[in-house]
């Protein structure tokens, strides 16, 4: 929490007792329902809370409808709905045990922004200003299942939290992405290796 505060500092009391609640609550849900491995849930604010909020540290979201795919526990939604109450979060994930608890998790947050869907993204056919994911597969792949999703905001995209490598996996969209060191924003080593892709909407198209 601490590190949170030292790199967010301008976070509201509200916002701040939001983001302390998330350990007892994550700890009392993940003991009933796994959506957390048991020796990171002891790290939750540095590989989970912070992980997702360093998308904050590059963008900064106005009033947007934002979906992220294959939410898990609710990262990065539930963080980031926290960040950003004026925008709509809608979290997506396949397996419903995992929306179940992230449903109760930010009901108990009283998240007015978050809608939750028990849904595989290929099927769901809402568009949004903003897609947002934790390197679920291969990126290649995450863009042909979700480009059907991006609304045509020219300041939109897709933006995916992404660790190790890339050059490879990248090299359909190089042209087209931009990639984001999180460590020259956030100098923990946690986030050495760790990146955000951004790829923008009206590149997408072209």
């Amino acid at each position: 929490m601490d590190k949170l505060l030292q790199f967010f500092p301008n976070l509201n009391s509200y916002q701040i007792e939001q983001f302390k609640q998330l350990d007892p609550l994550y700890k009392e849900w993940n003991a009933k329902i796994n959506v957390i491995s048991r020796k990171d849930i002891d790290h939750l604010y540095e590989h989970h809370i912070l992980h997702s909020l360093t998308i904050a540290a590059f963008f900064d979201f106005s009033n947007h409808t934002i979906l992220d795919v294959g939410t898990g526990g609710g990262f990065p939604g539930i963080p980031l709905a926290i960040m950003f109450p004026h925008c709509q979060f809608t979290l997506v994930d396949s397996i419903g045990k995992k929306i179940k608890v992230v449903e109760q998790i930010s009901n108990s947050l009283k998240l007015t922004n978050v809608k939750t869907l028990h849904i595989n993204v290929k099927e769901h056919k809402q568009t949004y200003d903003y897609i947002v994911s934790r390197a679920v597969c291969n990126f290649n792949e995450f863009v042909a299942i979700t480009r059907k999703n991006l609304s045509y905001n020219p300041y939109g995209g897709i933006i995916y939290l992404k660790g190790g490598d890339l050059l490879q996996e990248l090299t359909l969209f190089k042209d087209k992405i931009q990639i984001f060191n999180i460590y020259d924003k956030i100098p923990i080593p946690f986030f050495e290796t760790k990146k955000i892709v951004w790829l923008k909407t009206n590149l997408l198209n072209h």
